[in-house]
């Protein structure tokens, strides 16, 4: 498992969010970028708990996050441990008053819980492998210095944000 951390969100070509991964090892030369597509309300879920802001009224990884607290369980580790025909598997590592539990669940889930428990993130080495792009290469990521790029996604995702209706999300 490799240590990552979110560089940002972003919007793709057909305006579906996308949150970018990219390993902590610091290495010299273009960054690795592991784009995974999550839903619009994941998205704006990570998106407030990356910048450290809260919503109005709890999300649902707002809940998940004070049920934790509640029953005493800490979230130990997030991992994206596979890829399959397009679909990213994660699994939560908790410790709980019976021991330590790991769940199965959405990568998008876990990475915006996560962020707001300050626990770490991880991506097996085959997910960067089959689903990592470099900066630099013919992806989309590669126009401008790579703080610029992560900046303007960033701030498009935002003024996606400020433009949603909170009933847009009703089902």
């Amino acid at each position: 498992m490799v240590p990552v951390r979110v560089l940002g969100l972003a919007l793709d070509a057909r305006m579906q969010p996308v949150v970018l991964l990219t390993p902590l090892d610091g290495a010299d030369g273009p960054r690795t970028l592991v784009p995974i597509w999550i839903g619009s309300q994941e998205a704006a879920s990570i998106s407030l708990a990356v910048s450290g802001e809260e919503a109005p009224r709890p999300l649902s990884h707002d809940l998940m996050q004070r049920l934790l607290v509640a029953v005493g369980a800490t979230v130990d580790r997030v991992e994206v441990t596979r890829i399959e025909e397009g679909t990213y598997y994660a699994e939560l590592s908790l410790t709980t008053g019976k021991g330590p539990l790991t769940l199965d669940c959405r990568p998008s889930d876990a990475i915006a819980l996560a962020s707001r428990v300050g626990a770490p993130l991880f991506v097996a080495e085959a997910v960067i492998e089959d689903a990592g792009v470099l900066e630099d290469a013919e992806d989309g990521f590669d126009e401008e210095p790579e703080e610029t790029v992560a900046e303007e996604k960033v701030e498009e995702f935002r003024r996606f944000l400020d433009d949603v209706d909170p009933e847009d999300f009703q089902g």
